[in-house]
């Protein structure tokens, strides 16, 4: 999830968790402890694009790494919180707070290291967009209505618990929705004779009602869109080779077997101009319902690579206009 979502969701959580011993500052202490995962975007400063892709939710997601800051936060709220001393509740407070981003962040797709430094798997359901309003509204709204309200109000424990119910029945939903979806799309790739070996769904930007759809093996990749109002269970694919022979010429560099491994796989390579570029089909395509032969969010320069400082999202919303977003509804409504 975004960061503003996170500090949503923590304040919730301390407000539902901590308010008898920590007051009204349990919301601070929730918000915190729901960020300080992100802390590793400072790997930024020092490390290659690369690199930083694998750093970013990896061992401050971890569980481990749950487990070590958890005590340590608990025994910073008691010292400076006396004489509230129930450690026990501030403990359970910090491990949710903390675990909580680690959970809600492995229903995107940009995966999380659960289990760093023992393994390098990502975790990742797919099961909802980055940013969704849909889901961030709920907490949003009970996050401000905790801030207006005084420390006594009786409706207090009601907007945290508006909060936190609305935002799980949404995720309730988008899972849903995936597993609708997946079975739409195996039987839609069936009746078209697309042979694959590997396969995701993934939602489209700030909705979960149309889904990204990828399924394809070492020699490419089927690429197209999937509304959960469709009423034919046809997909009107784009194929897009996977081209690996193109990586010939930089076979052995560091750079490219971090990306391969980011990517799970799901990458195809492009020569533009004078450069190759690496896509990982994972993030989409820029208004791809719009131009299903459009480019990768995320490429990769494999030579130019001062003009790699923003990957993940490159160009995400670069083209839309009024006639894109229009396009977009219209693809949500079905075919």
């Amino acid at each position: 999830m975004d960061s503003l979502t996170h500090i949503a969701l923590g304040a919730c959580m301390g407000e539902a968790f901590g308010r008898k011993v920590l007051g009204k500052k349990a919301m601070l202490w929730g918000a915190l402890a729901q960020s300080i995962p992100d802390v590793d975007f400072l790997a930024a400063f020092w490390m290659d694009p690369a690199g930083n892709l694998l750093a970013h939710r990896g061992f401050t997601h971890s569980l481990l790494f749950c487990v070590l800051i958890t005590p340590l936060m608990a025994l910073l709220a008691e010292r400076l919180h006396r004489p509230h001393d129930i450690r026990l509740r501030k403990w359970l407070l910090f491990f949710d707070c903390y675990f909580h981003p680690y959970f809600i962040d492995a229903f995107n797709n940009y995966g999380v290291g659960w289990f760093e430094p023992f393994s390098h798997q990502r975790i990742s359901f797919n099961a909802i967009y980055v940013a969704d309003p849909f889901f961030s509204v709920w907490p949003g709204l009970a996050c401000i209505a905790l801030i207006i309200l005084n420390r006594y109000h009786p409706a207090r424990r009601n907007w945290w618990r508006f909060g936190l119910m609305f935002a799980g029945l949404y995720l309730g939903y988008c899972l849903v929705n995936k597993k609708n979806t997946d079975v739409e799309v195996r039987t839609a790739l069936q009746k078209q004779h697309i042979a694959y070996n590997r396969y995701f769904t993934t939602p489209a930007p700030l909705q979960n009602w149309l889904w990204y759809v990828v399924a394809g093996n070492d020699s490419g990749y089927q690429v197209g869109f999937h509304s959960v109002f469709d009423s034919k269970t046809e997909i009107a694919f784009q194929y897009f080779p996977r081209n690996d022979s193109l990586l010939d010429t930089v076979n052995g560099d560091e750079d490219l077997a971090k990306l391969i491994r980011f990517s799970k796989q799901f990458y195809t390579v492009e020569k533009w101009g004078d450069t190759l570029v690496f896509n990982d089909l994972r993030f989409g395509q820029i208004i791809g319902w719009k131009e299903p032969a459009g480019k990768f969010v995320f490429h990769y320069f494999l030579q130019h690579r001062g003009d790699n400082k923003l990957v993940v999202q490159r160009g995400r919303f670069a083209k839309w206009n009024q006639d894109v977003v229009k396009a977009l509804l219209k693809r949500i409504l079905g075919n």
